[in-house]
């Protein structure tokens, strides 16, 4: 049996917490910001979680990869 390889996307992507809790990056802050309220932009700072459906299938596409 080949090892199994990590999903480099998901690994891009997602950092997993020492509680197995996966963390990301917010969506819609790398451009086109200047359109945005003031108030958007300080709520999309940082990171967020990700819903705990999402976990087990970003937990096994990273196979215990996690930086």
């Amino acid at each position: 049996m080949p090892k199994l390889k990590t999903h480099k996307g998901t690994k891009k992507r997602f950092r997993l917490t020492a509680k197995g809790k996966a963390k990301h990056r917010m969506t819609g802050t790398s451009h086109l910001n200047s359109r945005m309220s003031q108030k958007r932009k300080r709520n999309l700072r940082g990171t967020g979680c990700v819903d705990k459906c999402m976990e087990p299938a970003i937990r096994e596409a990273l196979r215990g990869n996690s930086y």
